[in-house]
């Protein structure tokens, strides 16, 4: 359980002492130092509602033990250092993150309605300068600790818990001079018993989108869990879970233009009955209270909730769950234009040794990166590429960052893929590569 030190006394997160220190801290501008390391990382105090939260000092996360709840992977492995400080501005005297997006939350009746997000290369420009709609919920998801996992996790990841982490790492978040958590809707989890109540504030909480206006129409954003994408009368409608009763529309080209990009995802979600698919759209309602769907993008996730790419992301994901590992899942749309260079784990974390550091440094990764380089010259028809399924072992470097056991294991797991069996030659430059 993770403490913090306040002057020379310690007090851990479960300690009932703990919101006084904060609100004394916060008070006198003090920061706390988190006791993972013996010489203590500098934390800071924000201040959220009536709540004090302790929260890491930007691009400290690294500092961080392995298994402190404040561990993140360095900037430039997980792909934050490419949007951190442009499209994500921090204020710790504040405790206010400032995002910047490149979707319009308005909508003016002349103006032609935004392309899908899907049609980009990604989700976060390649200059860092803003973030798309798949960007922002991979940050969110992020920032939640939704792209952690841990054995202790099992059985107990929900929609209900994955909505109020959500909503908790919106907070102190603005956006074009408004709190980012005002134009979030995210469904409550739907209950029979308590359909009526849900009505309600569902009701008042889109109000503002029905609202007459002679200027620009407000849009507000979902975060949702796909249950079905079906045809309507004149073209298709998105139905969320847990909104039985609130169907998204969504227009014929913007349908025609989503399938393009997001084929891939939707058919992998279609074959794996685990999996989950994330939506996240610009919607607005007129007054008749219909809610249509301007722009969109779609996150597919393990049985988990953990983000995924393809269906070897999947596997992967699923046997580092299934054999007890704690990992962190580098998000792509927060990398490289959306390409992704940390894959799972820009840390690993061996569950057996949790204090151990399981993830290269920089300067490491480049050599593994180069290594990789050059076995894909000589091996190109020896391993698969997670990328896109096709030969080729550039991804092993690059995308898994692994120390000693760890490394071994994922060769392990990588080399049963029935295009590695009959290959000995390209299994060995794998297991190289990686160890």
């Amino acid at each position: 359980m993770q403490a913090f030190r306040f002057h020379h006394e310690v007090l851990g997160a479960a300690d009932p002492r703990l919101p006084a220190a904060l609100a004394a801290a916060h008070a006198a501008k003090l920061r706390p130092l988190c006791v993972c390391q013996e010489a203590g990382v500098p934390m800071y105090v924000a201040r959220s509602g009536d709540r004090y939260l302790v929260k890491r000092m930007p691009n400290s996360g690294s500092q961080h033990q392995l298994d402190c709840d404040s561990y993140e992977p360095p900037a430039e492995l997980s792909g934050l250092g490419e949007v951190a400080g442009s499209a994500i501005q921090e204020d710790i005297e504040s405790g206010v993150t400032a995002l910047k997006l490149d979707f319009s939350l308005s909508k003016t009746g002349g103006r032609k309605a935004p392309v899908a997000s899907g049609l980009e290369p990604e989700s976060v420009r390649t200059d860092g300068a803003k973030l798309t709609l798949r960007g922002t919920l991979h940050y969110l998801w992020d920032e939640a600790g939704l792209s952690r996992w841990s054995p202790a996790m099992a059985g107990k990841r929900s929609w209900f818990i994955v909505r109020k982490h959500l909503l908790q790492a919106a907070e102190n978040k603005t956006t074009k001079g408004a709190a980012l958590g005002s134009l979030l809707f995210v469904p409550e989890t739907f209950s029979v018993d308590h359909k009526d109540e849900l009505l309600q504030r569902r009701t008042a909480r889109l109000a503002p989108l029905s609202a007459p206006t002679h200027g620009a129409r407000k849009l507000m954003v979902l975060v949702g869990e796909v249950k079905l994408i079906e045809p309507s009368r004149y073209g298709h409608k998105l139905v969320i879970k847990h909104l039985p009763d609130l169907p998204f529309m969504v227009a014929e080209d913007l349908h025609k233009r989503m399938l393009k990009r997001f084929g891939n995802d939707l058919a992998l979600w279609d074959a794996e009955g685990s999996t989950h698919l994330l939506a996240i759209a610009t919607f607005g309602m007129g007054s008749t209270g219909i809610a249509s769907i301007e722009e969109l993008a779609l996150v597919l996730t393990s049985a988990t909730w953990i983000p995924v790419e393809h269906r070897h992301d999947l596997e992967l994901v699923d046997a580092l769950t299934h054999a007890g590992r704690r990992f962190t899942k580098g998000l792509a749309a927060l990398q490289h234009g959306g390409r992704s260079t940390a894959g799972v784990g820009g840390a690993v974390r061996h569950g057996a040794t949790p204090g151990r550091a399981l993830h290269r440094s920089a300067e490491r990764d480049g050599r593994l990166r180069n290594r990789a380089r050059c076995a894909h010259r000589r091996e190109r028809p020896g391993a698969v590429d997670l990328e896109s399924g096709r030969a080729g072992v550039s991804f092993i470097a690059g995308v898994y960052r692994l120390r000693a056991g760890a490394a071994i294991e994922l060769a392990r797991l990588c080399c049963e893929h029935p295009s590695l069996r009959a290959r000995p030659r390209a299994r060995r430059t794998l297991i190289r590569t990686l160890t």
